[in-house]
């Protein structure tokens, strides 16, 4: 759960594997799973609560594949009917906490469990096994699937394949190392990068600035 006002202007989001549900001011709205950096413009004293699925989580709450909402910010009146939407976002506007009552509401509605193949496949790529073992080939194998099908399942899940979400999480925890003051070749190192520059590109690549421009 999260909360925020925004202080007004420009903001970046930085691709991350995940979804949300937010409450922005008072509609409800969904954040698709981020493939780059996502920049957003926010009026002064704008209020978000929101609630962050982990990567695989949400296509089951929701019912639409992550793929379909790669890089959007799609009202969730569009993907549910208006009169199911409306009554969450009734509930969630109306309680003293509204980011609580979000999480409590998704509790109770969610019914299916997250899909077990995403968080098998996020938990792998977490263990670094696509460096490890033999990439994409090799967790398909430990899965016991055909890569063709590890890909369209991975879409469905997180929006995208087993090897970018490895590049997204990647690059989300050597950015976290960076910031406890690590220098950027030593964080290279640790996060499985083959060097510095290596880390630079991917980084821009995904976010559009090099890492020394973001952590400032």
């Amino acid at each position: 759960m999260w909360t925020r006002t925004a202080p007004g202007g420009d903001y970046l989001i930085l691709p991350d594997g995940c979804m949300d549900l937010l409450l922005m001011d008072d509609d409800l709205v969904v954040a698709g799973p981020d493939s780059r950096a996502w920049t957003g413009t926010a009026r002064p004293g704008t209020r978000y609560a929101g609630l962050r699925f982990a990567p695989g989580d949400a296509p089951t709450f929701l019912g639409v594949p992550a793929n379909a909402l790669l890089n959007e910010r799609v009202p969730l009146s569009e993907l549910w009917s208006r009169s199911r939407s409306r009554k969450l976002a009734d509930r969630v506007r109306s309680a003293a906490d509204p980011a609580s009552e979000l999480d409590l509401a998704v509790a109770e509605l969610m019914g299916t469990p997250a899909d077990p193949f995403a968080r098998q496949v996020f938990q792998h790529v977490r263990a670094d096994t696509l460096r490890v073992g033999r990439g994409v080939l090799g967790l398909a194998r430990k899965l016991d699937i055909s890569e063709r099908q590890l890909h369209r399942r991975c879409l469905s899940a997180f929006g995208y394949g087993a090897k970018m979400l490895d590049r997204v999480l990647r690059m989300n925890a050597a950015l976290d190392r960076a910031r406890t003051g690590q220098g950027l070749a030593e964080v290279a190192a640790i996060s499985g990068y083959a060097d510095q520059a290596h880390l630079t590109r991917d980084v821009k690549a995904l976010t559009g600035l090099p890492p020394s421009t973001l952590l400032r």
